[in-house]
C-alpha cells in the first residue's frame, strides 16, 4: 500500500472521531450515572428480589473485561433476541452498564461513610426516609463521592478507546484509518494519545472545581 501523506480533510476526520469518543462517554455516564444510583439505592434498602439480582450483575460488569462485554452485546446479543444493533447503540449500552456497576459501589461506600447519628436524628424529628434521602443524604453522599466519581469519569474516558474494536468510527478507529494511510504511526498515535491526555486533564479540572464548590456550599450550610 502506497504512503499517502496527511491530507486537509484529516482534521475534519480527527473532529468527527472526538465527537463520537465524547459522544458515547457522556451519554454513558450520564445513563450509568442514573442507573447505578437506582441499584445503589436497591442495595441500601434491601429490596426484596431485586437487590440480590442487581448485585450479580454489578459483580459481573466490575470483574469482566470491558472488551469482553463489547464482544458479548454486539455479537451475543442479536443472535440470543434476534434483533439489530448498531456498533454505537452496543457501545453505549455496554459502557453505560459497566459504569453503573462502578458508580453503584461509589454511591454505597458514600452513603455508608456518613454519619449515621444525624440520620436518626432526623428520623426522631418525623423525617422521611424520602426526606431524609434528598435533604441529607444526596447532598452529603455526592460530596464525599466526588473524587471516586472524578476518577471513573477519566477512567470510562479512557476505555471509550475499546469500542473501536466493534467498528465505532471513534478517535481510535480514527487513528488506525490514519496510520494505515499515512504509515505515520509515531505522529497518528502521538496526537491520538495527546487529544485523550487534553480531555483526561480537562475533565479532572472541571470535577475539581465542581468537588470545592459543593465542599464550600456543604460548609457554608454547615452539613
Amino acid at each position: 500500500m502506497r504512503n499517502q501523506g496527511f491530507n486537509w480533510h484529516d482534521p475534519i476526520l480527527w473532529a468527527q472521531g472526538l465527537g463520537v469518543s465524547v459522544g458515547v462517554f457522556a451519554a454513558s455516564m450520564i445513563l450509568g450515572s442514573l442507573i447505578g444510583i437506582f441499584i445503589a439505592l436497591c442495595r441500601v434498602y434491601k429490596v426484596p428480589v431485586v437487590a440480590p439480582l442487581l448485585l450479580v450483575i454489578s459483580e459481573f460488569l466490575k470483574n469482566s473485561p470491558v472488551l469482553v462485554q463489547l464482544f458479548l452485546v454486539f455479537f451475543g446479543v442479536p443472535v440470543l433476541l434476534q434483533v439489530n444493533i448498531t456498533p454505537a447503540e452496543a457501545a453505549i449500552f455496554t459502557l453505560t452498564g459497566n459504569t453503573a456497576a462502578f458508580i453503584a459501589v461509589i454511591a454505597i461506600s458514600a452513603m455508608d461513610a456518613l454519619d449515621r447519628g444525624q440520620l436518626e436524628a432526623a428520623r426522631s424529628f418525623g423525617h422521611s426516609e424520602r426526606s431524609i434521602l434528598r435533604k441529607i443524604i444526596a447532598p452529603q453522599a455526592l460530596v464525599v463521592a466526588m473524587p471516586a466519581l472524578i476518577g471513573l469519569a477519566v477512567n470510562q474516558l479512557q476505555v471509550t478507546s475499546l469500542i473501536s474494536a466493534i467498528g465505532v468510527i471513534d478517535l481510535t478507529k480514527v487513528g488506525q484509518i490514519l496510520n494505515q494511510r499515512t504509515w505515520q504511526p509515531f505522529i497518528v498515535w502521538a496526537i491520538i494519545g495527546v487529544t485523550y491526555f487534553v480531555l483526561s486533564r480537562v475533565l479532572a479540572m472541571a470535577g475539581g472545581r465542581i468537588e470545592n464548590r459543593l465542599r464550600r456550599h456543604m460548609d457554608w450550610a454547615g452539613l
